[in-house]
């Protein structure tokens, strides 16, 4: 019996010839094809720039750069996320401190985020937690009465919306002062690796493009297709953070293909909670009032009784791929020495949830199959 994956990249044939015409055009790296790239993206979550960089834990530096993170400094963030942003607020010399999640969403908590401010506090970073948006229009307030930035951690949330002055509007706007977009195949579209940061400041917006190609003042395609001599100068120190011109082809290609891949995983969601529903003990998500995810996972919470590594291995048994709840930083050995506040929500989400296949190109014999697995592991 093949196993069914945890997830699977949509793509195909379109794609693939995206990818051919660029590597047939003599242009292979950073040039119109990221250009053009950047402007749809922009153009899709409703944002007034966006920049395209090699990866989200890259972007995620970057915008931690530009708001003044630096060493000495305090990030309040969540445990119960890839460890991709601890790292980027480590690598920044500042500290993460962790706070707790609500166990409805798995997103930041903002009464915990009111307490865990202090004068040393230089940044807020949220984030959407498996495609479900945050509470920003609680933790937004917060992150603003305090004079603090706020970062969007949108790595799973392309797609996702909340509902702000009674009409949606998608995340990446952006809502906070950046948000940092992930292209790794287990998101909802793909560049193979590649990242996004998006922006209402043009000053942001310009920092990023010089440190992302070595601090240059002129993109190479623009140098190169100029009629004239150009010079470029290097006024600021920068790296080699930028995306390929196959890369953003092939994302302009995913871009054309997200609103049904969206609609797909919530259409999937849906059948889940129908297939899974008064399964005792097991929880399953749920949407806020004022969100909608786009569900880049769907997540469901083991009944009591049921040991995660015993039910993961019964599944698999059965042919059915799973992961663990999301992971908490907290718990890693580059964290773990520090004294961190109670994260009791946090660290019951990554020891006592699942998450379990769900991908666009999905059969309803796929996902009868999940669901009926997952029944038989938690009735034995």
């Amino acid at each position: 019996m093949a196993m069914i994956p945890i997830t699977r990249p949509l793509v195909g044939e379109d794609e693939a010839e995206a990818a051919r015409a660029v590597l047939l055009s003599g242009w292979l790296a950073q040039g119109p094809e990221v250009e053009a790239f950047e402007r749809e993206f922009a153009s899709f979550v409703g944002a007034t720039h966006a920049c395209a960089v090699a990866n989200c834990s890259v972007a995620l530096g970057l915008a931690l750069q530009a708001v003044g993170v630096g060493p000495g400094d305090e990030v309040v963030t969540v445990s119960l996320s890839f460890i991709a942003g601890a790292n980027a607020v480590r690598a920044r010399g500042a500290e993460p401190v962790f706070v707790d999640v609500t166990p409805a969403t798995f997103n930041l908590d903002p009464a915990e985020l009111e307490r865990a401010i202090t004068p040393r506090t230089k940044a807020v970073l949220c984030a959407h937690q498996i495609g479900m948006p945050c509470d920003l229009g609680a933790i937004l307030p917060i992150a603003r009465a305090h004079g603090i930035p706020l970062i969007e951690d949108a790595a799973c949330a392309v797609g996702a919306e909340i509902l702000v002055d009674g009409a949606r509007q998608r995340i990446g706007r952006p809502h906070g002062d950046i948000a940092c977009f992930s292209f790794h195949p287990t998101k909802i579209m793909t560049t193979g690796e590649g990242g996004i940061l998006t922006t209402s400041s043009a000053e942001y917006d310009r920092m990023f493009r010089r440190w992302r190609q070595h601090g240059m003042d002129v993109a190479a395609d623009v140098r190169h297709s100029a009629q004239g001599v150009i010079f470029e100068r290097y006024a600021v120190e920068g790296y080699n953070y930028r995306m390929t011109d196959i890369q953003a082809a092939i994302g302009r290609r995913q871009l054309t293909r997200l609103p049904h891949i969206v609609q797909r995983r919530r259409d999937l969601a849906e059948r889940y909670r129908e297939l899974l529903a008064g399964l005792p003990g097991l929880g399953l998500p749920t949407e806020p009032n004022w969100a909608r995810s786009n569900w880049q996972r769907f997540c469901v919470r083991l009944p009591d009784r049921l040991d995660q590594r015993v039910a993961m291995q019964a599944l698999r048994d059965r042919g059915v791929a799973t992961s663990r709840g999301v992971m908490c930083a907290h718990l890693e050995p580059p964290y773990a020495a520090r004294t961190h506040r109670p994260l009791p929500h946090s660290e019951a989400a990554q020891g006592r949830c699942l998450l379990v296949p769900l991908y666009p190109q999905m059969s309803e014999d796929e996902q009868d199959r999940v669901a009926a697995a997952l029944r038989d592991v938690c009735r034995r």
